[in-house]
C-alpha cells in the first residue's frame, strides 16, 4: 500500500469513526429508531450504501441473534472500510452509552438502591418500555395465527420452565416448526451484494462462533473462575438472543439475579437506566458487569456480550447471497421470531410487572408513561426523567 492508499484509507477510517460517534451520542429510542437513524446519516446524507444494499443488509441482521441494529452498523462499516470499518464503527456508536452505564453503575454501587424512590420509578418506567416494545413486535413478527401459537407456546414454556435452557430451547424448537410451516414462495431475482470479507475468514469466525459456545462453559466449570463464567454468561447471552435488545433482559435476569451476583433492584435500575442513554440495548451488560467487577467488569461484559455479533456478521456476509434465497431458512427465522415475542412477554409479567407493579398506584403510572412513549411519541429519555420524578413523588404519598 502506498501512501496515498493509507491516507486515503486512513481518511477514510477516520470518517467512520466520526459519524458513528455521531450516531452513538444521538441515536435514541432503540434498535427500530437506530435503523432509522442509520438510514438518514449514511444512506440519504453520506451516500455511502445505496437503498437496495441497505435493506439487504438490514435483512441479513434481523435474521441473526444478536442486537440487529450493532450489526448493521459493523456491516457498513465492513463495506466501507473492511474489517477494521467495522470495528471502529461499532466501536463509534456504543462506547459512548458503555461509558455513561459504567459511571452510573459505580455510583449506585455506593447508594442504598432497595428502597430509593427513584429506583422503584425506573422499574415502572421498564414496564412501559417493553410493553410498548412488545406492541410492535407482535404485529409485525405475529400476524397468523401460527405465529400467535408459537408465542403463546413460548409463554409458557419460559414461565412455567424457569432455566436459560427453557429459553434457548424454544427458540430453536420454534425455528424447526417455523422451517416447516413457513415455507416461502420464490420473490423473483434476488441481486449479489458483495462483501470484502473471503469465505474462508467466514468459515473461521463461524467455527469460532459455535467452538465458543461449546468450550467456554466447560472452562468455566474446570476453573471455577469468577471472570470465566461472567465471560461464558454475557458470551451466551449475546449468541442465544433473538430480537434485539429487548430480549436480553430474562436472559441476563436468568443468569445473574438468582445466583445472587446482582440484586433484582439494582438489576431493573441499570435496566431503566439504560434507556435513557442512546446506542444499543445490549450495552446493559456494561452495567452489570460494572455492578460486580468494576470498570474492568463493565469493559469485560461488553467484549463478550458484543463478540458474537462480530462473528457472525463476519461470518454470515459472505455467505448471504445463498442463505437469502433458501425459503426454508427464512421460515426458520419467522417462527424464531415469533418465539422471541413470546419470551418477551413472559419477561414483562416475570420479573419486570411483578416487581414494579405493587400498587394501583404504580399501575396508574405504567399506564401514563406506556401513553407518552406511544401515543404521544415523545423521546425515551423523556420518559426515563418522569419515571424517576415519579418514583420519587410516589415514595412521598
Amino acid at each position: 500500500m502506498n501512501s496515498n492508499e493509507r491516507s486515503n484509507s486512513l481518511k477514510t477510517l477516520f470518517e467512520i469513526l466520526k459519524v458513528s460517534t455521531k450516531l452513538g451520542f444521538t441515536s435514541f429510542g432503540g434498535p427500530t429508531a437506530h435503523l432509522g437513524y442509520f438510514h438518514e446519516e449514511y444512506i440519504r446524507r453520506k451516500k455511502w450504501l445505496d437503498e437496495k444494499t441497505y435493506a439487504e443488509l438490514v435483512a441479513l441482521c434481523q435474521f441473526l441473534p444478536g442486537p440487529a441494529s450493532s450489526q448493521v452498523g459493523i456491516g457498513i462499516g465492513v463495506m466501507r472500510g473492511g474489517i477494521l470499518g467495522g470495528i471502529i464503527s461499532f466501536l463509534g456508536f456504543t462506547m459512548p452509552s458503555v461509558i455513561a452505564l459504567i459511571i452510573f453503575a459505580l455510583l449506585v454501587q455506593g447508594l442504598d438502591v432497595s428502597n430509593a424512590g427513584w429506583i422503584h420509578g425506573l422499574k415502572i418506567v421498564a414496564v412501559a418500555v417493553v410493553a410498548h416494545a412488545i406492541l410492535g413486535m407482535a404485529k409485525n413478527l405475529t400476524p397468523d395465527l401460527s405465529r400467535k401459537a408459537i408465542a403463546i407456546f413460548a409463554i409458557a414454556v419460559v414461565l412455567l420452565w424457569q432455566t436459560a435452557f427453557a429459553q434457548v430451547g424454544i427458540i430453536l424448537l420454534a425455528g424447526v416448526l417455523g422451517y416447516f410451516l413457513f415455507r416461502q414462495v420464490n420473490e423473483g431475482n434476488v441481486s449479489n451484494l458483495i462483501f470484502p470479507i473471503t469465505k474462508k475468514l467466514g468459515v473461521i469466525c463461524l467455527t469460532l462462533f459455535f467452538g465458543l459456545l461449546i468450550i467456554l462453559p466447560i472452562l468455566r466449570e474446570v476453573t471455577s473462575s469468577r471472570l470465566v463464567a461472567m465471560f461464558d454468561s454475557f458470551y451466551r447471552a449475546g449468541a442465544l438472543v433473538f430480537g434485539g435488545g429487548h430480549v436480553v433482559l430474562p436472559l441476563l435476569e436468568r443468569e445473574f439475579v438468582p445466583t445472587g451476583l446482582i440484586s433484582e433492584e439494582a438489576f431493573l435500575a441499570g435496566y431503566g437506566a439504560t434507556q435513557a442513554v442512546p446506542g444499543p440495548m445490549f450495552t446493559f451488560a456494561a452495567y452489570i458487569g460494572a455492578t460486580m467487577d468494576g470498570w474492568l467488569g463493565g469493559l469485560l461484559a461488553t467484549v463478550a456480550i458484543f463478540l458474537p455479533a462480530f462473528l457472525l456478521v463476519f461470518g454470515a456476509l459472505p455467505f448471504w447471497n445463498a442463505l437469502r434465497r433458501n425459503g426454508k431458512m427464512k421460515g426458520a427465522f419467522m417462527g424464531m421470531n415469533a418465539a422471541v415475542v413470546g419470551i418477551l412477554i413472559s419477561a414483562l409479567y416475570d420479573p419486570i410487572f411483578t416487581s414494579a407493579i405493587i400498587d394501583p398506584i404504580d399501575f396508574v403510572f405504567a399506564v401514563v408513561l406506556f401513553s407518552m412513549l406511544t401515543y404521544w411519541k415523545l423521546a425515551p429519555w423523556i420518559i426515563v426523567i418522569t419515571g424517576v420524578v415519579g418514583g420519587m413523588l410516589i415514595a412521598l404519598i
